[in-house]
């Protein structure tokens, strides 16, 4: 009779544990996408504000970037091929942003200081609370920096 009152204690403590760790899992993947929303706004804030000490304290170690341009380059490569066009950027509106866990992806429109618009979607991973990995995809006619869409 004791082991049957102690079965059904901890069987009703395990049952009352299911909901509690699956509430603090979705918790936990809400907390990092908070997180990683924060990460992929100040991204696009960096170039806004041309500030590259911003943009490199996100990175993570081991930091790589794709494009149809470029093969998983490292940090110091995408600095010197990509951190450049800052120069002409005046600002990004993010249109869409979907973030499940550590993977997000992200559409939008992008802008010239001259007023050019380019379009471009993005997926990003993320590691311990950085960017890991970026993988840009240019939208089709762009074919930035040498946008000549119209103003």
């Amino acid at each position: 009779m004791v082991m049957r009152n102690t079965f059904r204690k901890n069987w009703v403590r395990s049952l009352l544990a299911i909901p509690l760790f699956l509430l603090g899992a979705s918790c936990n993947k809400a907390g990092n996408n908070d997180v990683n929303q924060k990460l992929i706004k100040d991204y696009y804030a960096a170039y806004e504000k041309k500030d590259w000490n911003m943009l490199n304290s996100l990175m993570a170690d081991g930091f790589v970037f794709l494009s149809p341009n470029d093969d998983h380059i490292d940090l110091k490569t995408y600095k010197e091929r990509c951190w450049p066009n800052s120069a002409s950027i005046k600002k990004f509106d993010i249109e869409k942003l979907v973030i499940d866990g550590d993977d997000a992806f992200v559409t939008y429109n992008g802008w010239t200081n001259d007023g050019r618009l380019f379009r471009n979607t993005e997926y990003f991973k993320f590691k311990d609370g950085k960017i890991k990995e970026n993988a840009c995809y240019f939208g089709p006619g762009v074919s930035y920096p040498d946008n000549k869409a119209a103003k």
